[in-house]
């Protein structure tokens, strides 16, 4: 099986050992603590599972900055985003202290913290990284106004998780972390696997580009790797998208090809670096290949279409990852073929030669539960959906 990111073998901050857990949950009961930001709670998450191997915890001023303007901390490792913990809180460097959770009523011990360095960060310094990781640093890009409203005082330092925040309770059947995805992996005998991701429900595009990057790799399986974490205003919630994902695989994909899965992460929209990302964690578990499409990532047009996979081409060094990208031209249906096309592999379609609908018009043909064309979304799915977008109206 492919190797993890910067390690022979993958490294998950989750304390695994259930005497030691036990142990740390009390300890935790006295030490001093702080109250994490969503983003923060969102790394422990995914630290805990392993998805940000090698990394021992949160990233310092300097690495921040390094992996920002360069995409390698300060000793040289790839990484495409800094995974910090910022704060309003006072704390004192040196000392060992509980995180809560923000997202889980009664806000529990998420993880403890070494904290190594206290760091007060400019606003100077907060929008030089915000730039770079995100192209802008317009306040209306929902990305950069997280980032920006995080906090100025940065803590960094080794965590011990103990714990997946909401995740595992709301979404049993599809979280899993890094090292649960591996192990599946292993069991399904897979070699070559390529990762899907996604915040959107699966229309027949997306359900047709996974089987062509099936078919044109010669591909074992395929991972659809959903987020389950917060998301701008407007996108369809993760348990309706779930449920309209698992049907669709259940209905029209051979047993035993397709693992569907989740993970517990915030939705950055940064475009090409959070493409990155995704190469990284999907790496760590497992995935030889990634599929990265049209607008990876993005939101509304700060990004050029194809920005999300040229950054491989340009940006990233060479050999810095063992997982490949799977580029994807957009995909829709054809009328003249009678099937699902990339438009590049079309050059003598028009625009009317393909079944085109705008998420706008999508959304409102479903909330008055009117489907979509089946050429466009499947039946089974359209069906969840629409009962979704009719229930707000309700």
């Amino acid at each position: 099986m492919i190797k993890p990111h910067g390690s022979d073998e993958l490294n998950p901050l989750f304390v695994y050992d259930v005497e030691q857990r036990h142990a740390l949950v009390k300890e935790a009961e006295s030490l001093p603590s702080i109250l994490l930001n969503s983003a923060a709670a969102a790394n422990a998450v995914m630290l805990g599972g392993g998805y940000f191997n090698p990394l021992t915890g949160y990233m310092n001023l300097a690495d921040s900055l390094s992996v920002a303007e360069k995409m390698h901390t300060v000793d040289g490792l790839f990484f495409p985003v800094p995974i910090v913990n910022m704060t309003s809180e006072s704390v004192a460097a040196g000392s060992r202290i509980a995180l809560r959770d923000p997202n889980v009523e009664g806000n529990p011990v998420l993880a403890i913290m070494d904290v190594e360095a206290v760091e007060a960060v400019t606003d100077q310094q907060i929008n030089f990284m915000a730039e770079k990781i995100f192209r802008t640093l317009d306040e209306n890009h929902p990305g950069v106004a997280t980032f920006t409203g995080l906090g100025r005082t940065m803590l960094s330092g080794p965590i011990q998780v103990l714990g997946f925040s909401y995740f595992q309770a709301d979404f049993p059947d599809t979280f899993r972390t890094a090292v649960e995805i591996r192990n599946e992996i292993a069991e399904h005998g897979w070699e070559k696997v390529v990762a899907f991701q996604t915040r959107n429900p699966m229309h027949r595009a997306h359900e047709e580009l996974c089987r062509m990057a099936m078919e044109q790799l010669d591909a074992d399986g395929v991972l659809i790797h959903m987020l389950l974490g917060k998301l701008k205003p407007g996108d369809i919630p993760a348990d309706v998208r779930d449920a309209s994902i698992r049907k669709m695989v259940e209905v029209y994909f051979p047993p035993n090809t397709v693992m569907v899965t989740g993970y517990g992460f915030d939705m950055l929209y940064a475009g090409p670096r959070e493409a990155v990302l995704h190469a990284v964690f999907r790496q760590n578990c497992g995935c030889t290949h990634l599929i990265v499409g049209r607008d990876h990532a993005g939101v509304g047009d700060y990004y050029g279409g194809f920005d999300a996979q040229t950054i491989f081409d340009e940006e990233v060094p060479e050999g810095s990852l063992e997982l490949k990208i799977f580029s994807a031209d957009h995909t829709a249906y054809s009328k003249k073929l009678n099937k699902v096309v990339m438009m590049r592999d079309v050059p003598d379609h028009t625009k009317d030669d393909f079944v085109l609908l705008s998420g706008t018009a999508v959304r409102e043909m479903l909330g008055k539960g009117i489907a979509p064309p089946p050429e466009f979304s499947r039946p089974e799915v359209a069906k969840i959906l629409s009962d979704y977008y009719q229930s707000l109206d309700a």
